[in-house]
């Protein structure tokens, strides 16, 4: 297959294929699209695919059994859009000089096509006329997805289902083109660092089943756009950052954490439990709360005794005293007989006024 010198693809996913990656290969410089997922090939990541496959956008080992520690040289491929190492047997850490994949620190991609293109001149300039495009099945948001006419905006690295160990190194924060970073199902440790709020294109991040301790940084709710976060099975605690974003996902985005507290977890934080209302303390509210409980009271006391005084001192003091009594019964009959009269001459005048 190495005097194939001028391909640019090689799709030989899902077969049975085994043995070691020949190098060969190292001769076809111009690939660009490396699809050999779902085989059963072994061995160690040849360093060569560094060294001579410089032009690579779309690398795909995933569902092989490789093993070792992922070779630096891979660093060398700055053109890397598409890097999927998952569900092998990789060891050692993730490797720092990741960062050099420039295409992937940039957040936007100047053509969605990957494909071979005639350029035709049509007035009034050049336009490229596909006669093959590149496709790959990547797995997005827990299903496989078919990417062809927009793979070249895809930037994606899943490194998930290995034996990948150590903390994420903070130079990986500078691939703020990334749209999926995919690094659960394996043996990483240490707190998230607070440099992930830099990748700020994510839509899909999953950390799941992994070591990572203390407490997940603030920085991860200025990550608009993520649509898509796992952050469960693993050692994080304390409280969950305040943030529209992080509050819109499913408790079990952090379950299997069990030292995680507040929304949308149900249990409250140990602050949520104890803090009082704004500009009140408990002593406070205790008193305020016994001297309404004691108004309110009072306030039933006096109106039945105002009552009971106001009824029985009028009505007692006649029923006992015969003279006023009569005095009373006179007082409302003058009364009523003055309001018939008034109302009589009233209505006459009217009835006069009307003639």
């Amino acid at each position: 297959m190495g005097f194939l010198h001028n391909i640019q693809t090689l799709s030989l996913h899902s077969n049975r294929l085994t043995g070691e990656l020949p190098s060969s290969l190292k001769n076809c410089s111009q690939l660009r699209v490396l699809d050999l997922r779902k085989n059963a090939l072994y061995g160690e990541i040849p360093t060569w695919i560094g060294g001579s496959l410089q032009n690579l956008i779309v690398l795909s080992l995933k569902s092989n059994n490789f093993h070792g520690n992922i070779p630096f040289q891979l660093c060398h491929l700055a053109l890397i859009r598409v890097l999927d190492l998952s569900l092998n047997n990789i060891s050692g850490k993730i490797p720092k000089c990741f960062k050099n994949f420039s295409a992937m620190t940039r957040e936007k991609s100047s053509n969605p096509i990957i494909g071979l293109a005639d350029k035709i001149w049509i007035f009034p300039r050049y336009v490229y006329k596909y006669s093959y495009l590149d496709n790959v099945l990547l797995t997005w948001k827990g299903s496989e997805h078919q990417y062809k006419s927009t793979l070249g905006l895809v930037k994606c690295l899943d490194l998930s289902s290995n034996k990948l160990h150590g903390p994420i190194p903070e130079e990986i924060m500078d691939l703020v083109g990334l749209i999926a970073l995919n690094l659960s199902r394996n043996h990483l440790t240490g707190p998230i660092t607070p440099k992930i709020g830099q990748l700020n294109s994510l839509d899909f991040l999953d950390l799941s089943r992994n070591h990572f301790s203390r407490s997940i940084p603030s920085s991860l709710s200025q990550l608009n756009g993520l649509s898509v976060l796992d952050l469960s099975s693993n050692n994080l605690s304390g409280k969950i950052p305040l943030g529209t974003q992080l509050q819109s996902f499913n408790a079990s985005v952090y379950a299997g954490n069990p030292e995680l507290c507040g929304l949308p977890l149900p249990n409250k934080c140990p602050d949520e439990e104890s803090t009082p209302l704004p500009g009140r303390n408990d002593g406070a509210n205790t008193l305020e709360d016994e001297d309404d409980q004691f108004m309110t009271l009072g306030f039933y006391v006096g109106l039945i005794l105002g009552f009971f005084v106001g009824f029985w001192g009028v009505c007692g003091t006649l029923m006992l005293n015969r003279s006023w009594r009569h005095g009373y019964y006179n007082f409302l009959t003058g009364m009523k007989d003055w309001l018939y009269v008034t109302a009589a001459l009233n209505i006459a005048k009217l009835q006069k006024f009307r003639n």
